[in-house]
């Protein structure tokens, strides 16, 4: 399995990862939308409804000048292939996707964070680095589950 980040070099308004990941989209499908799965590889999840429009947070540590509340609300879902929520931190507001992609291997999977502006570059290279750990972490949450 691997991980790459995708993201051109010298913009700041979009992120893009791959993983190239040996399980099926199922599988894949299964660790983006259910929530103990969830908690395990990206945070606490609270109020998740796989539903158009619903809301639902996540839970990080709060830091200073923030609560650790990530707003979101499901934007598309298209099991197993593509899932959309809006990703809303104190006054950024961004959109997160995934595209899941049958392959021979398994699964590519696309994750996509856009709605960066030019005042949020440090929120652009905290959250590249965030979906990087977080990435490793779903690989190793993948690699546990039945």
């Amino acid at each position: 399995m691997k991980l790459a980040d995708k993201t051109p070099k010298g913009q700041t308004e979009t992120l893009e990862f791959k993983f190239d990941l040996a399980h099926a989209p199922t599988k894949v499908w299964r660790a983006l939308t259910d929530p103990e799965l969830l908690s395990q590889w990206l945070l606490p999840v609270i109020d998740l409804e796989l539903e158009h429009d619903a809301a639902f947070n996540f839970m990080a540590p709060p830091q200073p000048g923030w609560d650790g509340v990530v707003g979101c609300r499901f934007i598309e879902i298209d099991p197993p292939r593509k899932l959309s929520y809006s990703w809303d931190v104190a006054d950024m507001h961004t959109v997160v996707t995934f595209t899941l992609t049958p392959i021979d291997s398994g699964t590519l999977l696309t994750l996509v964070q856009t709605g960066f502006n030019e005042e949020q570059k440090r929120n652009f290279g905290g959250a590249r680095y965030g979906w990087r750990m977080m990435g490793e972490r779903l690989i190793l949450v993948l690699d546990a589950v039945q």
